[in-house]
């Protein structure tokens, strides 16, 4: 009897134990299953500027310091900026007492016919052009629309390019704000060139640069090249910087598939007659195709979640 009775309480034990296994699990897929978004650990503040809005006004983010800043690089041209101008307008009058969203343009055009464009658009938020000074310091702005996120104390949480969901931007807003989100998963992470070029130095991998072919030691001499290196193409940035705004630039491709030859000690392969590419000159940000994106996202953004 004795020995029946030990033998239940084993079987008991282990029952237990594996419920409480396949609970864990359970609670683990579902965990993973659950929408996500993600801010940077550690941001930087934002580069702070001092403009004119198309009525005179004076705009800098200083006067919004305390707000979630919204702040969108679009132009009249592109079909995407117009495209998500409602679900902006929507976003300022929803949360308007605790969110700014600010309107950059890179537009060309006329300074009146972009006034005559708001006006027909019905923007409830401040609209300025943004100087040659300023796209650089936020990267170049290689894709419209691009979005920074800015949290209350003026620091850039993420940045989007392309057209997004706005149900994606309200859930970041909401959490920056403190509000309920549902289910949603706040994340952190490390910028390593997505949000700002500066930080390009802390990447590990790069669009196009394929490192299997070398030891530990000798891919962090090729980083170190690339982050040393400047680029010929007329962008002005380090080869690292460039693989990371423009995907398709066939200069820097070409010098850090060189570098990571000669560090792995590999024969260079010659290059085909006549198939040299021409150097495109300095870059700009092109008008974006139908995905809304100029050039490929850094770093893609996930999938909008439900707030």
């Amino acid at each position: 009897m004795r020995s029946l009775s030990h033998r239940r309480e084993l079987f008991s034990c282990l029952f237990i134990v594996a419920l409480f296994f396949f609970s864990s699990l359970a609670a683990s897929a579902q965990e993973e299953r659950r929408p996500t978004i993600r801010f940077v650990r550690n941001p930087d503040a934002a580069p702070d500027f001092k403009l004119a809005d198309l009525d005179g006004k004076p705009l800098t983010l200083a006067n919004s310091h305390g707000k979630v800043i919204l702040l969108n690089f679009w132009a009249t041209w592109c079909g995407p900026c117009r495209a998500e101008i409602p679900d902006l307008v929507g976003l300022q009058n929803k949360y308007k007492d605790r969110l700014q969203v600010i309107g950059l343009v890179v537009d060309a055009e006329d300074q009146d016919e972009i006034k005559k464009f708001v006006e027909e658009s019905g923007i409830n938020y401040p609209v300025a052009l943004a100087t040659d000074d300023i796209r650089i310091q936020y990267g170049g702005i290689g894709a419209l629309p691009t979005s920074f996120v800015l949290d209350g104390q003026g620091r850039v949480v993420q940045k989007h390019e392309g057209l997004r969901n706005p149900v994606l931007y309200e859930v970041e807003i909401r959490a920056l704000l403190g509000l309920p989100i549902g289910n949603v998963v706040v994340q952190t992470f490390e910028d390593t060139g997505e949000i700002f070029l500066k930080h390009a130095d802390r990447a590990s991998q790069l669009p196009g640069v394929d490192f299997s072919k070398l030891t530990p030691e000798q891919r962090n001499a090729a980083l170190h090249r690339f982050n040393a290196d400047t680029c010929t193409c007329g962008c002005k940035f380090t080869l690292a910087q460039c693989r990371m705004y423009d995907r398709g630039c066939q200069i820097s491709l070409a010098a850090t598939a060189k570098i990571v030859a000669e560090i792995a000690g590999l024969p260079e392969e010659p290059a085909a007659p006549d198939s040299a590419p021409a150097d495109p000159g300095p870059v700009k940000a092109a008008e974006p195709t139908a995905s809304g994106s100029a050039q490929p996202s850094a770093s893609p953004s996930p999938a909008p979640p439900s707030p």
